[in-house]
This record gives C-alpha cells, sequence and structure tokens, in this order.
C-alpha cells in the first residue's frame, strides 16, 4: 500500500514538472542544493564548522562556483573545498537523474508540506546517505523562511489596494474544508505593483480580514487612498476600522452581476446596456446624475434594482475622483482575479492541502514569482500620473477651504 501511495506521489510531482508548475521554484533549488552540500560536506570531513571533533578528516578550504543548467534555470552553485582530498557533489552526477529527484524534493516539501518520512525517501533516491529526518525537516524549514520572509517584509506607501479572496480544499481535523486564502497586491506611489500579502483562515469574516489588514499596518502600510474589493460585509467592515481614511470601490464586476441577478434574463441585456451608460461619463458629478436617471428609468419595473443602484451611488463611483487614466485598472477586482486564476491552476495539481502551511508554502512561492515579474516589468502606472493623486488631494482641501 505504502509502495502504491509513493508511486502516485512520484506520478504528481511528474506531472507538475511537465506542465511547467516549477519555474517558481529557481531560487528554492538553489537553497535546497546549497544544504545538502553543506550536509555531505559535513559527513565527508568528519564535524561540522568550527566543531572541534575527534573523527573529524580534513577540514573546508572555501568555496568554488559552478553554473547549474537545470530545468528551473541556470543555478550557481558554491561547492565546498577541502583541504585534503576533493569533493563533488552527488546531486550533480548523474545529472539530469540527480536534477529531477531535487525538484521533485522541493515540489514535495511546497506541495506536502513538512513531511519528513517522504522528504527522506525522495533526498536518498538523490545518493546521499546519511540524512536524518531532522535534517530533512531543516531543509524544509529553508524553504519555508523564503516564504515567510516574503510575507514579512517591510512595506511602504501604496494609494491603491486591491483584497480578495479564493478558496481552496484543505484537510484539517480529520476532515477536508473550504478554506479562504486572502491576497493583498497594491500599486506604490511611485507606480509599481506588488503582492503585499496573503494568509488562510476557515473563513473570511470580520474578524479575520480585521487581524489581516492589521497585520499590515504592523508591516508598514500607509498611504492608502482607495480599496478595492467586493462587497463581502466582514471584508467592508474590517476597511472601515482599520484603513481609516481610506475611500472604498465596490468591484463593478461583481456589483453588475448583483443587479442583473434582480431581473428576469430577458430583461438582462438591457438593463446591463442603462447601468453600462452611468460609466461612460467624463466626470464623477456626470455619473451620480446619470445614475439617479437610469434608477427613475428602471424603478417601475425594476423597484429593488432601482434602489440597489441608488444605494450603491458612492461605492461603484469612487473611483472617479482619481485620474482618468487609472480608472479601467481600479474600478474593480479584475487585476486580482487573474492572479488568483492562476492560483486555481496551481492548486489543480495538488487537489487537497494537507494542512495550511503547505497552502501558504506553495501559494507564497507563487506569488513571491509573480511579485518577481513585476518588479522586472513596467510600472503599472507612471510616477507622473501617481503625483496627480497628491495634486488632487490638495486641490480638494484649497476648495473645501474656500468655501
Amino acid at each position: 500500500m505504502a509502495g502504491d501511495n509513493r508511486i502516485d506521489l512520484l506520478e504528481l510531482l511528474r506531472k507538475a514538472g511537465h506542465d511547467g508548475d516549477i519555474d517558481f521554484l529557481a531560487e528554492a533549488v538553489r537553497v535546497m542544493a546549497q544544504v545538502l552540500m553543506e550536509l555531505d560536506v559535513r559527513q565527508k570531513v568528519g564535524a561540522a564548522p568550527y566543531e572541534r571533533s575527534a573523527a573529524r578528516q580534513t577540514y573546508r578550504n572555501g568555496y568554488r562556483t559552478r553554473l547549474w543548467d537545470t530545468r528551473v534555470g541556470r543555478i550557481e552553485l558554491r561547492i565546498p573545498k577541502l583541504r585534503q582530498g576533493s569533493y563533488f557533489p552527488a546531486i550533480l552526477e548523474p545529472r539530469r537523474r540527480a536534477e529531477q529527484a531535487l525538484v521533485s524534493v522541493i515540489q514535495e516539501a511546497y506541495v506536502h508540506g513538512v513531511s519528513t518520512r517522504k522528504v527522506d525517501e525522495l533526498v536518498q533516491a538523490m545518493g546521499l546517505e546519511g540524512v536524518s529526518k531532522s535534517e530533512v525537516s531543516r531543509l524544509c524549514a529553508e524553504l519555508d523562511q523564503m516564504v515567510e520572509a516574503f510575507r514579512n517584509r517591510p512595506l511602504g506607501c501604496f494609494p491603491y489596494v486591491w483584497l480578495d479572496a479564493t478558496y481552496l480544499k484543505v484537510r484539517e481535523d480529520g476532515r477536508v474544508q473550504s478554506m479562504a486564502l486572502v491576497v493583498a497586491t497594491g500599486v506604490k506611489d511611485t507606480g509599481e505593483r506588488e503582492v503585499l500579502g496573503l494568509d488562510v483562515g476557515p473563513s473570511e469574516d470580520g474578524a479575520f480580514w480585521m487581524a489581516f489588514l492589521r497585520g499590515l499596518l504592523a508591516r508598514g502600510l500607509k498611504g492608502v487612498k482607495l480599496v478595492i474589493s467586493d462587497a463581502h460585509e466582514g471584508l467592508k467592515a474590517a476597511i472601515d476600522a482599520v484603513l481609516q481614511g481610506a475611500s472604498w470601490q465596490r468591484c463593478r464586476v461583481h456589483f453588475m452581476r448583483n443587479i442583473l441577478a434582480q431581473v428576469p434574463k430577458s430583461a438582462q441585456p438591457m438593463v446591463a446596456a442603462a447601468v453600462r451608460t452611468i460609466f461612460t461619463q467624463a466626470t464623477q458629478d456626470e455619473a451620480r446624475a446619470q445614475l439617479r436617471h437610469v434608477a427613475d428609468t428602471l424603478e417601475a419595473r425594476f423597484p429593488k434594482l432601482a434602489r440597489l443602484l441608488l444605494d450603491a451611488e458612492d461605492e461603484v463611483l469612487a473611483y472617479m475622483v482619481f485620474p482618468e487614466r487609472h480608472w479601467r485598472q481600479i474600478h474593480s477586482t479584475n487585476p486580482l482575479e487573474r492572479l488568483h486564476k492562476e492560483i486555481k491552476r496551481r492548486a489543480h495539481v495538488v487537489g487537497i492541502f494537507p494542512n495550511r502551511a503547505s497552502v501558504l508554502r506553495l501559494m507564497g512561492a507563487v506569488l513571491m514569482e509573480q511579485n518577481d515579474e513585476w518588479a522586472t516589468g513596467r510600472r503599472y502606472f507612471s510616477a507622473e500620473s501617481m503625483a496627480e493623486i497628491g495634486r488632487r488631494e490638495v486641490n480638494a482641501f484649497i476648495a473645501t477651504a474656500a468655501n
């Protein structure tokens, strides 16, 4: 039975590799390979660095650099040197089998949490004898540290923040539960986009969102002018309580779905066309006037829909206070939902996560990869257009003071 389970696991790992789901693992491969070499050399030397031991056979003598071409990219390794004798890491010979086994080890760590027995089996497959379960746990902890460092890094000034959640299957307390993975992204005051944070919990209730947002503030998040999200009540309450002074933009896409759910399918094209005219206006004042006109027009046939429109006026038009060149991106959570699709694609390989830690490990790595792509790409908004936010605030203050 155990053998069958191991075959299924290896097939899963190979499937993930063929699907290109390990692109984000290049740095993890380097870290894991480096730690494995250090463990291997310690076996040969007979002692840890700076350790006095009667079993010592030789001493370390620095490092030599070697480039390693793998399926996850070219990796620079620092291979330990010895004063007497030579050392060549087993993970490099035979190259392809060892590389595949190492990638499998890392995939195992990401997908299944710190499962020392299974990871140890794959480490042994690379020809590294004598690696204890505590050392395997340490290898996996190295990977966790990378993700945790990313999740807890200092933040800064982000005028725009997007918040949303997606649900994944996680095994906990002996049963499979649907748990919320919450993600925050933002645009800095200089125009670059970043992943701000992620967390996983039983549901996206108000307390969970409150703790998540307070965690962002504790890491230095400041200068938030607009928060874009759906109309989840717990999230709305958390935004009001934690991000005081920020405007809230209700996702326009979600709002349209809610509006159309109030009318028969035959009337939906007409209603959708009428509501869309609100968002084609050039200014917020004109959009407000058009919203009231549409509500008056539809009230006779769809009174509940008209009331929804009037109640949501401030929520769905908040984005129009900001620079017009930003409107297309800040009126909805669509930018974040595209990220959630990538999360779902990666999660499909796993199916059911064995614990919350494995969700944070894998999804943290996915979001680290996305954050790196954003960092090396072009700015989401120009620095000039971001500076316009501050100028508008100053002008609004002057106009209020004059009145």
